[in-house]
This record gives structure tokens, C-alpha cells and sequence, in this order.
């Protein structure tokens, strides 16, 4: 349904679930197959990295970050306990990364170990609303300008969603205004594919949404597991401890060693598996004139304009691709010699990030930063569940 050359195309879902603002699109709630297209092509340089040289390097600087508060304001001693609410620091992280990443600037939330600005408060106060609009079919009302006016964020508030909207659309024009600043990041790799000032906006806080809260729920996800399971943790952590002996030099683990470490992957996938961090159906609609498709042996004719998505959690765990134990967490499922079946498990976990025409841009920043992120937390700690 997503191949490049694919008929089908996105349904209505996108842009009536997806908008940050009534009426204007961003590249994941754009539903016109042409503009889609070309909104890609303007942002994949940024993404990849080629005209985005300090991707790697910003998000070293905040990992360093996260374990430099681990280390000097967490860590138990001798004569006291601590715990930490690794969930919460993981999202500073993420949010750090992202907004620096999108805007120039992080929020600030691990400098601080605060959320600035009140935005995950807002957000955690939010979700039921959102859910409740999403479930009960009133979106559409609640897009209308005048009512999403009266209902939405307000970047006049001194707190929460409105106050870190209004900075970020400070913090674009300031780049937007100035004419000496020569750096190479994401934002400014948008300003030279044209971009306009409002597409700009809706891009980077896209990124906002979508990329730290996913992010952080992968790594947290992951961790809780490793952690609840007292062979995987000193599996990993005799990896890391083998990896960080073996010469690996002063700061974070570049990301082209973290990729070749061969149990670190398999935990990050596993976990990816099990705690998914995005369980949308996403659907797609099928062409006018229909398609036939194969469902179980069976031959259904799918008429057009019919929506069709999938299930990411039903999907990862059938037991034909990850065998019979597919509700436990075993990274070892994944370093087997049958490569074909590791191919097979890959493609399907990795429908998480959408695929072909539809394919997350962010997906390399985000397994970088998530790798990273586990590695580097089990260099710095040995931790464990906390019970109250």
C-alpha cells in the first residue's frame, strides 16, 4: 500500500487527526499525493544528514547531558539510597534533542532537570481530551477555526503548549531575520528547499509532537525491560562494559559502533517490538476501481475508497514470524542464523515507521538516538525497578 509506485494513497484520517493547526498541513497530515511528494524531497537533506553535519554531534551533546544528571545528582552511594524517575529524564532528553534539532535551541529541560515551559504537564493533561475528540468522531467540529481558536493552545499563556509555540515561532523568525547565520542544521537545510515562515512552523513542532514523545517511549519501553530481566541486563551491560574497555575513547559511543553491537540491537528491536512506540492504524485507501487482495488463504475484493490500516501490536506478535514464545521479551530471537527469518522480523517491526513513499523521515535520527540513549545509560549505572 505504501511502495513509491503504490495506487493507494492516504486517507482522510491524515489531515483530520493529524493538523497542529485547522486547515494547514504538515508532511504527515498532507493527504495530496503531489504536494506530499515534494514536501518530501525539500526535507529529506535536512533528515539525512548531508546538509545537517551537526546531527550526530547534537545529539552527543545531550546524551551527555541525560548521563551527566544520572551520574552527579542520582547515583546511590554508600550511605544513601536515590531513585530517579528515568521515564521523566528520558523525555528531557528527547525534548532537548528535538527542539535543538528543529528550532536551533533545546528547551532546556536537562540543564534544569525541569520541564521548562510546563509542555509535558500539558501534554500528559491533554491526551485524555484528545483521545475522547478522536474516539467520539468531533474533530472535524473541533477544527472549525473559530472553535480550534477557542479551544486550542494559546501562545499568549505563560505556561504549557501555547508558551513553547510561541517560542518556537520566535526562535524561526530570529533565524529567518538574520543574514550571518551559517549554521548547518535541520532548520536551516528547510530555509534552502524553500520552505515558507508557516511551513517551517508546522514542520519543526511536528518534529515537537512526533519525535521526542516516540522516541522517549522507545527507550524507556526498552529499559523497563531490561532492567525487569536480570540475565538480559548483564548480558548487555557485559557488551557495553567489553565495548567501553576495548579502547572505545572519551565521550558518547558514535553511532557506527553502537549499529555493530550485536546484542544492543537485538534489546533495542526486541524492545521495539514489545512496546511499540506508535500503535496508530495509519490507514491507506484503497484506488478507485478496488483491488483484490490475499487475507488468510482467502481472496477479498477491497472496493475503492475503502480504508485500510494495520495492527502494529497484532502484527508483532505473530507467532508465523517471531515463534511461539512471541508475547516474551528474548533479544536472543534475533541473532539466529537464518537470515531470511531476521529479514522477515525487521520489515515487520519497522512498519512502525511507516514504509516506501510513506516512510518516517526521522527513522535515522531516531535509532541513533536510541541506541545511544540505552547504551550509554547502562555504561553510566547499574539500576534497577523502583517498588513504590
Amino acid at each position: 500500500m505504501s511502495a513509491v509506485r503504490s495506487p493507494y494513497s492516504r486517507a482522510a484520517w491524515y489531515n483530520r487527526s493529524a493538523r497542529i493547526e485547522p486547515g494547514r498541513d504538515h508532511i504527515f497530515s498532507q493527504v495530496d499525493e503531489e504536494k506530499h511528494t515534494k514536501r518530501r524531497q525539500q526535507m529529506a537533506a535536512g533528515y539525512s544528514g548531508k546538509e545537517n553535519t551537526d546531527l550526530e554531534p547534537t545529539i552527543d551533546k545531550y546524551i551527555n547531558q541525560y548521563t551527566s544528571l544520572i551520574r552527579n545528582k542520582y547515583l546511590s552511594t554508600p550511605r544513601q539510597h536515590r531513585t530517579m524517575d528515568l521515564a521523566r529524564k528520558t523525555q528531557y532528553l528527547t525534548l532537548d534533542v528535538i527542539s535543538d534539532i528543529g528550532f536551533g535551541q533545546a528547551f532546556g529541560d536537562l540543564a534544569n532537570d525541569a520541564d521548562m515551559d510546563s509542555y509535558i504537564e500539558s501534554t500528559d493533561a491533554v491526551m485524555a481530551s484528545i483521545t475522547m475528540i478522536l474516539a467520539s468522531g468531533l474533530l472535524r467540529v473541533v477544527q472549525w477555526p473559530p472553535i480550534a481558536r477557542l479551544l486550542g493552545p494559546n501562545e499568549k499563556s505563560k505556561s504549557g503548549f501555547g508558551k513553547s509555540m510561541a517560542t518556537a515561532r520566535r526562535l524561526i523568525d530570529d533565524r529567518l531575520k538574520s543574514e550571518t547565520d551559517s549554521r548547518s542544521d535541520m532548520l536551516a537545510a528547510f530555509m534552502r528547499h524553500g520552505l515558507t515562515r508557516e511551513d517551517l512552523f508546522t514542520e519543526a513542532w511536528l518534529q515537537i509532537i512526533a519525535g521526542s514523545e516516540t522516541t522517549a517511549t522507545a527507550i524507556r519501553g526498552t529499559m523497563l525491560y531490561v532492567m525487569s530481566n536480570a540475565r538480559v541486563y548483564a548480558k548487555l551491560q557485559r557488551e557495553v562494559d567489553d565495548t567501553v574497555a576495548g579502547g572505545l575513547g572519551p565521550g558518547v559511543v558514535p553511532d557506527g559502533v553502537a549499529r555493530e553491537l550485536v546484542y544492543l540491537q537485538a534489546v533495542l528491536r526486541e524492545g521495539f517490538r514489545m512496546r511499540p512506540p506508535v500503535t496508530d492504524i495509519v490507514p491507506k485507501k484503497v484506488p478507485a476501481g478496488g483491488d483484490t487482495v490475499v487475507v488468510e488463504g482467502r481472496t477479498v475484493f477491497l472496493p475503492g475508497g475503502t480504508n485500510v490500516g494495520y495492527s502494529v501490536d497484532g502484527l508483532n506478535s505473530r507467532k508465523d514470524i517471531f515463534g511461539e514464545d512471541a508475547d516474551l521479551f528474548r533479544p536472543e530471537r534475533w541473532i539466529v542464523d537464518d537470515t531470511n527469518q531476521v529479514a522477515e522480523m525487521k520489515k515487520t517491526t519497522e512498519l512502525i515507521f511507516g514504509y516506501g513513499k510513506y516512510q518516517c523521515l526521522g527513522k535515522n535520527i531516531a535509532w541513533m538516538e536510541y541506541s545511544k540513549a540505552v547504551f550509554e545509560v547502562c555504561a553510566c549505572t547499574e539500576a534497577s525497578v523502583g517498588t513504590s
